[in-house]
């Protein structure tokens, strides 16, 4: 009788070795789902970045005005009649000295 009990007793043991520290241990699976939680908010980051990117594209597609919001903002252009003025801030580079 005594050695069912020592049986079990080990038994019982390995048992709770594999549950917590073995392949698959509690640590393992929560470490996992933390894992799973941090690619959902990645994921939720980046599929809204491609939905902006789509709209943007559907946009340009479509009409001039995005085209032309464009050439204003990153080329720097200007329609015909139009006068082109530039703010220089000159507060940051007195900051920077």
């Amino acid at each position: 009788m005594r050695n069912i009990a020592v049986i079990l007793g080990l038994l019982f043991f390995v048992l709770q070795y594999e549950l917590w520290f073995g392949e698959g241990s509690l640590a393992t699976v929560w470490r996992l789902q933390q894992d799973i939680e941090q690619q959902k908010t990645e994921n939720k980051k980046i599929a809204q970045r491609n939905q902006s990117l789509l709209a943007e594209v559907k946009d340009l597609k479509k009409g001039n005005a995005a085209i032309e919001e464009r050439a204003r903002n990153e080329l720097g252009m200007i329609k015909k009649g139009e006068t082109y003025i530039q703010v220089v801030d000159d507060t940051k580079e007195n900051k920077q000295e």
